[in-house]
C-alpha cells in the first residue's frame, strides 16, 4: 500500500501558478509531478477561492507590519537613550570630545 504524500503550500502554489500562466496544462503537471488531475483541480479551486483575500485591507501580511512596528519603535527609543547616556557620561567624566584630554 502506498503512503500518502504531503505537499507544502509553496509547492501547491507553484503548480497552480504554472497552470494559470499557461506554462503547463493539467495533464503535463500531473505527469511531471506524479499527481492526479482531481488533486490539481482541487488545489486550483482553493487557490482561486482565496485570491480575493490577497487584496483585502486586513490581509494577513498587514498584521506582520503591525507586529514588527512596535519592536522597531522600541529599538529606536533605546538607541536614542543610549546616545544620551553616552553624551552625559562624557560630560560628567569631563572628557573633551575633540582630543580625549581632560579639561
Amino acid at each position: 500500500m502506498r503512503t500518502r504524500r504531503k505537499f507544502t503550500s509553496e509547492f501547491k502554489s507553484r503548480v497552480v501558478l504554472e497552470l494559470l500562466s499557461g506554462e503547463k496544462t493539467v495533464a503535463e503537471a500531473c505527469r511531471e509531478y506524479e499527481l492526479t488531475a482531481q488533486m490539481v483541480n482541487d488545489w486550483k479551486a482553493q487557490f482561486l477561492a482565496a485570491a480575493p483575500q490577497a487584496f483585502e485591507k486586513g490581509a494577513p501580511n498587514s498584521g506582520d507590519a503591525e507586529r514588527i512596528a512596535e519592536p522597531e519603535q522600541m529599538v529606536g527609543k533605546l538607541t536614542m537613550q543610549l546616545e544620551i547616556a553616552k553624551k552625559a557620561s562624557r560630560w560628567l567624566d569631563g572628557t573633551s570630545r575633540r582630543n580625549g584630554k581632560r579639561s
